[in-house]
């Protein structure tokens, strides 16, 4: 992978004046808005017979094209898009639309990546490597139409005019778009949202099963967490918060994270601020804070989290808060409860272990 460190920072400088609703102006503060569940629409599927990797057969479900699914344009406005058959020249930009398609098993059908953040997970790595990884961060609209895809798969931000502009003129090429849906402009974003789009990828390439072990994997989770933590009276409050500079971010009810804590049981101490100042996380006094950080590609992880956990640990103005003087200060990384796609799981447990440390989640 290409280190792209360097210009990735600096585009996260520019946006951060830009931050909205309480995300991290450390990414695209444009996707940091709200957003409804993608679908797909006349949910074509079938159950048949199936061939496991060891030859034996089980009950399946194949996708019977046309598929119709809905999905977004920059300005967040529905666009439908009709798949005849499984997209064979995909172009996948950012990590969790990267990752995905390596995870349901689909590097054969990329024809191109750009615009990781990190480092693929290690299983995911021999096939990545075999992807081709293009030079710029976000590819130009003149990169993208070279590649001839007929899909791009990617956040809602790719689509804005000084980009790859209206995703109208895509389609009309013969090429679908499809945005993570927790990147579009307008509604709330879910736990529920991440699922759904892995879902309808897997019907998208008739890859279902896989699609369907993912999304039970992250409910499994959540489904323990809940289940064992019910008897706990009093729930635990919890500020997900970002420092960034003189700001501090507040992810609220309409961010992921927020709504990932509240699935999992646990109150928002502050859940309609899009950014708080030191008098109101002493004002909401916390159980329990969730310190988000953000290594990008050739920064030093441990070093960027000390970094995002000192500012709030090691503040003085913050020294009388529960969370600090109980140790209950949990750094999570932003891709794990950001558009976090198939790290979703990763985000649940990180927050599961640190609002009830003393139950077994595993």
């Amino acid at each position: 992978m290409k280190n792209k460190g360097l210009s990735r920072k600096l585009l996260a400088i520019t946006m951060a004046a830009t931050m909205s609703l309480g995300f991290c102006p450390a990414a695209f503060a444009e996707d940091r808005v709200d957003s409804d569940t993608i679908k797909a629409d006349n949910l074509p599927s079938s159950d048949v017979e199936v061939s496991t990797e060891d030859g034996t057969e089980e009950e399946g479900k194949r996708t019977e094209y046309p598929l119709t699914v809905t999905t977004y344009d920059y300005e967040g406005n529905e666009v439908e898009t009709v798949y005849e058959k499984a997209p064979e020249k995909v172009v996948a930009v950012y990590q969790g639309s990267i990752e995905t398609m390596l995870a349901l098993g689909l590097k054969d059908h990329i024809v191109a990546t750009a615009g990781l953040d990190n480092e693929v997970p290690e299983e995911m790595k021999e096939a990545f490597s075999e992807t081709n990884y293009l030079d710029e961060f976000t590819p130009s609209l003149e990169t993208v139409t070279m590649l001839e895809p007929d899909m791009i798969l990617s956040w809602g931000s790719i689509f804005a005019d000084d980009r790859l502009g209206n995703v109208t003129n895509w389609t009309e090429k013969g090429c679908n778009t499809y945005i993570n849906t927790n990147t579009r402009r307008g509604g709330t974003r879910t736990l529920e949202n991440e699922c759904t789009d892995i879902l309808n990828l897997g019907m998208i390439f008739d890859v279902q099963g896989k699609a369907e072990a993912i999304v039970d994997d992250i409910r499994e989770v959540v489904n323990k967490t809940t289940e064992v933590a019910q008897n706990i009276e009093e729930k635990p409050s919890v500020l997900i918060l970002e420092p960034y500079g003189e700001d501090i971010s507040n992810y609220g009810a309409k961010s992921l994270g927020g709504d990932m804590a509240v699935q999992l049981g646990a109150e928002l101490a502050n859940p309609d601020a899009s950014s708080v100042g030191k008098e109101d996380i002493i004002a909401a006094n916390p159980d329990v804070i969730f310190v988000v950080y953000m290594p990008y590609a050739g920064d030093d992880p441990e070093t960027v989290k000390e970094s995002q956990m000192s500012a709030i640990a090691d503040d003085e103005a913050l020294q009388s808060l529960d969370a600090v003087k109980n140790g209950r200060i949990y750094p999570i990384m932003l891709s794990e409860m950001y558009a976090s796609a198939t790290r979703t799981r990763d985000g649940i447990e990180t927050l599961a272990k640190g609002l009830y440390p003393d139950i077994e989640i595993d």
